[in-house]
């Protein structure tokens, strides 16, 4: 509990920080929101999250968090593209973004009760409601995983990742 108060503290305190850039560096040309987005993710996992533009239609993103599901830390990063654009207002734009990734995830009790830690491979594929007039944004995701458990009798494996979020940019 104490580590959830932490981050909004921290993300608020951020959120006070004035923006550095203002060349539409995430899509919206004249906006005053930067490139780097830190914020928090409920879900799997239920964390920290951030996101890095690279090109107006390229991101790194990631996290860190609880994997109530089976149990530990999860840690992901994943590399998007931003290919279709869903709906375009004064107010906000709403992308898909569909990747690959990474996931290394410390089971606490994963299949069968065991701990162990595992590595995948993640797809991820998203919508992302990018607001114009404030350096926010919100989105919706799911990723499906072929990870590889480090524990004898554990080997090849199959998960799912589905959260939801909100980043405030710099």
């Amino acid at each position: 509990m104490r580590a959830v108060v932490l981050i909004a503290f921290v993300s608020v305190v951020l959120a006070r920080t004035p923006s550095a850039r203002a060349d539409g560096a995430n899509g919206v040309a004249g906006e005053e929101k930067g490139v780097f987005g830190l914020g928090l993710m409920v879900g799997e996992p239920t964390g920290i999250c951030a996101k890095l533009y690279l090109k107006d239609d390229q991101a790194v993103q990631g996290a860190i968090g609880s994997a109530f599901v089976g149990g530990g830390l999860q840690v992901h990063a994943d590399y998007v593209w931003h290919p279709w654009i869903l709906e375009d207002r004064d107010s906000f734009t709403l992308p898909v973004y569909v990747g690959p990734g990474l996931r290394v995830i410390d089971y606490d009790k994963g299949r069968g009760g065991n701990s162990f830690l595992a590595v995948g491979v993640r797809g991820v594929a998203g919508a992302l409601l990018d607001f114009k007039e404030v350096p926010l944004d919100a989105f919706v995701e799911v990723a499906g995983i072929v990870e590889y458990g480090f524990q004898t009798g554990e080997g090849l494996g199959l998960s799912m990742n589905v959260g939801a979020g909100v980043r405030y940019y710099f």
